[in-house]
């Protein structure tokens, strides 16, 4: 009986850890993804910036020739 007992804890806590493990993974790529879409965003706006930036200075340089 001891032992059945025994066998039990372990493998309820066998499935509590690898619950919280797949709940940390999930966590960790929901973190992953976000960072990853405002790197993307904030990356599209500085080049769209400096697009801009660029097409400012074209202009004001053919308007002075």
């Amino acid at each position: 009986m001891k032992r059945t007992l025994t066998i039990t804890a372990l493998i309820l806590t066998t499935v509590a850890v690898t619950a919280g493990c797949t709940s940390a993974k999930k966590i960790g790529r929901e973190i992953g993804h976000t960072t990853r879409d405002v790197t993307r965003d904030i990356g599209h706006a500085t080049r769209d910036a400096a697009k801009e930036i660029d097409k400012a200075v074209d202009e004001a340089l053919t308007d002075d020739l």
